[in-house]
């Protein structure tokens, strides 16, 4: 296959590219090479993937639409996965422009550029986020999701509305997936393990919301891309393409899938996992909640299953222990 995939200098973006041209396929990927987070992390992710003659990589923003049509036609792929956008729950308090300028916006580009490119299959990355304030878990795609706690799951939200009317007006296979909480190597600094773990070596403390009360569905990034590259060629259309407990739309070759180890981690156990992978004690700072997070995210997986045969399956503690040794390379500690 030619696979476009966006944000491919990021943390998810990288590891999904590196995937696929393992298996012999061409990627080429987009980023804007922001300044959100250390670029030198996001130079060398490129750098690695620039190493395989399969890959090619534009730098431009999002929302630079003749930049992005540009890229896209003279690739002709045929398939698009939407990974890039404005990361982070918290930065979304900060700065809320940002969100609706690259995840909207941007978004709507490279919808625009996948009708006019008239790939096969449209895939973009949604949020475990867009389930805000449902309390009854674990989240299920079929659940409404329509109480967003901040403007980055709102963003997200607007995504998957943006991608169902695509699909319904241009008759565009279009897959949303939903994310919850990715981690691993090359991992993102803003993240709370590579946050918590270079705390705990440095020894200065850590902050720790809801005084440590909260529960994650923690899922290991190899994981994640194996089921988004599963997701590539569970193609939604018509009837014939539905399974057991889908959320194949009756309007539109459009679905929605959960990726999450379906399983919830209470946060101190986490940092206990860090605590003895570093053989160091976490400084705790322990705070209160924080406006627009949520005490807990547990996915139910059963449909990527069902569409894949695929199940991430990394436990946590596994996963740190990668993470830290990683961690450990590339600082050279």
């Amino acid at each position: 296959m030619r696979v476009f995939v966006t944000g491919t200098a990021g943390f998810i973006g990288f590891h999904l590219a590196r995937l696929l041209l393992a298996e012999g396929h061409a990627v080429a990927g987009f980023d804007g090479m922001t300044d959100y987070y250390d670029v030198r992390l996001k130079e060398r992710r490129h750098a690695m993937l620039r190493q395989n003659q399969g890959f090619s990589a534009a730098e431009a923003m999002l929302e630079d639409a003749a930049a992005l049509s540009a890229a896209v036609e003279a690739f002709a792929p045929d398939v698009i996965v939407h990974l890039a956008a404005q990361a982070g729950v918290r930065y979304s308090l900060e700065n809320p422009r940002a969100y609706i300028d690259a995840n909207v916006v941007g978004t709507f580009n490279v919808m625009e550029a996948a009708r006019a490119a008239g790939v096969r299959h449209l895939l973009m990355a949604s949020t475990s986020s867009v389930y805000g304030a449902n309390e009854a878990m674990p989240f299920d795609e079929r659940q409404k999701a329509d109480t967003q706690l901040t403007i980055y799951a709102a963003t997200k939200k607007a995504n998957e509305a943006m991608g169902h009317a695509w699909a319904h007006i241009h008759a565009l296979p279009v897959t949303m997936f939903r994310f919850f909480t990715v981690y691993g190597p090359w991992g993102r600094p803003d993240m709370a393990l590579f946050k918590f773990t270079k705390g705990i070596l440095e020894g200065t403390p850590i902050d720790i919301y809801n005084h440590g009360e909260m529960w994650r569905d923690f899922t290991y990034v190899d994981d994640l891309v194996r089921g988004i590259r599963g997701l590539i060629d569970a193609v939604p259309g018509g009837p014939e393409t539905a399974v057991e407990g889908d959320s194949l739309s009756p309007a539109a070759p459009f679905r929605v899938v959960n990726i999450g180890n379906s399983d919830k981690v209470r946060l101190l156990d986490f940092i206990e996992a860090i605590e003895q992978e570093t053989g160091c004690r976490a400084i705790r700072n322990m705070m209160p909640m924080q406006t627009g997070d949520v005490p807990a995210t547990w996915a139910d997986a059963t449909l990527l299953r069902n569409l894949t045969g695929h199940s991430p399956r990394t436990p946590f503690r596994e996963g740190v222990r990668r993470f830290i040794a990683w961690y450990r390379d590339y600082y050279d500690i």
